[in-house]
Formats: structure tokens, sequence, C-alpha cells
């Protein structure tokens, strides 16, 4: 069982950055894929940005490509997401998943969820 918490949520203005965090336990990190998703009110859950489980290969959803970065340390068991030029329509509440298997843009194949964190960006 794997336990995900994230961090560094808060408010920012626009075209400011933020860098999340995800601390990970409960289980072997290096083994698992890692995303990051986010759900606006109203709006269903959205694949932000993924990691393999080397740290070598990531994917990027097309809103964010080029502005958002992901990165791991399997070593200290935290998944980040560093993010610049944000935007107002950035404004979320952002979760961080893992899988054992590979990434997946679907909310629903990853296994285990963190809470999540509050993103606003103010115009």
């Amino acid at each position: 069982q794997v336990q995900l918490v994230e961090s560094g949520g808060g408010l920012v203005q626009a075209g400011g950055s933020l860098r999340l965090s995800c601390a990970a336990s409960g289980g072997r990190f290096s083994s698992y894929a890692m995303g990051w998703f986010r759900q606006a009110p109203g709006k269903e859950r959205e694949f932000v940005a993924g990691i393999r489980q080397n740290g070598i290969s990531s994917y990027y959803a097309m809103s964010v490509r080029g502005r958002f970065t992901i990165s791991r340390d399997n070593a200290k068991y935290t998944l980040y997401l560093q993010m610049n030029s944000l935007k107002p329509e950035d404004t979320a509440v952002y979760y961080c998943a893992a899988d054992p298997g590979g990434v997946q843009t679907q909310p629903p194949v990853w296994d285990y969820w963190g809470q999540g964190t509050q993103v606003t960006v103010s115009s």
C-alpha cells in the first residue's frame, strides 16, 4: 500500500511559479510510474504529467507542455512538479498518483492517489 502526500500549493499571480512535491511511503517508490493530475471545480480530473519508473521518460498534457516539468528523486521517495508561467486556467486541485504499470492518461487506471493540494492562479 502506497501513501502519497502532496504539498507546495498556494496562491500565485499569473506568470508566477510554484513547485509541488509528493512524498511517498509504504512501497518501493522506484517501482511505480508517477503522475500529476488536476481537477478544477465542475470539471473532470485530467492528466497533467507523468514520469516512468526510471525517471527518464516523461509525458505532458498539451496545455502544460513547455511550462511544467515533472521530475522524481527515487532516493528521496519524492515526486515534483515545477510549474512556471502559470495561468488562471491552471487553477485546480493537483493530485499525485502512483501505478506499478506505465504512464496512462486516464485517472481510473492509477492505483494510488494523494489527497490533493490547491493551486490558485490570480489574474
